[in-house]
């Protein structure tokens, strides 16, 4: 089991404990590493409280567990309205949105590819290609195991659907991030 893979499974039950699903986990740096966690209330919300909630929660169990044996820094985030696509019903949730996704390995020659999001086709990932701003090139599907990282591109249509989905939630664009 990777490193990651072990502390997302430390810090996957406190999350879901509080109400969170985890979104992504990242260790970087080499100095002094930063411990990235990433979450947002089922909603899809994660305001500044929620933040400081899961990270008191994480540095308690860490405290007990002493997963990381040197120092490093704990940042707990929303993934923001360009976020990152990690999980499998991320590609559902926001189909119809413009996304970059970098390959592991290249697809018919691309390592890199940018479109619109279509959804999920069995395990693969279907993407509206587009080459410069407006050319349509077609549907291309992407395994989903060959993702090695997706995110939507900030567009008016996603700060409108986030602004619709902050309303839903009763929450204003200042309280949140």
């Amino acid at each position: 089991m990777s490193r990651i893979a072990e502390l997302e499974r430390l810090i996957e039950p406190i999350a879901t404990a509080l109400g969170y699903g985890l979104v992504r986990v990242r260790l970087t740096g080499a100095h002094v590493p930063a411990l990235q966690v990433m979450a947002e209330r089922t909603d899809g919300t994660m305001d500044i409280e929620d933040c400081a909630k899961l990270s008191r929660a994480i540095s308690a169990a860490f405290e007990e567990k002493d997963p990381i044996d040197t120092e490093y820094v704990l940042e707990v985030s929303s993934p923001g309205i360009d976020r990152p696509l990690t999980r499998r019903r991320d590609f559902e949730t926001y189909a119809g949105h413009e996304l970059k996704i970098e390959l592991k390995q290249p697809i018919e020659g691309r390592k890199r590819i940018r479109g619109v999001l279509k959804g999920l086709k069995g395990d693969e990932v279907v993407v509206e290609t587009i080459l410069g701003e407006e050319k349509r090139l077609g549907d291309l599907a992407v395994p989903y195991l060959s993702i090695g990282d997706a995110k939507l591109v900030l567009t008016d249509a996603l700060i409108e659907h986030d602004l619709k989905r902050r309303k839903a939630a009763g929450i204003s664009a200042a309280q949140s991030e």
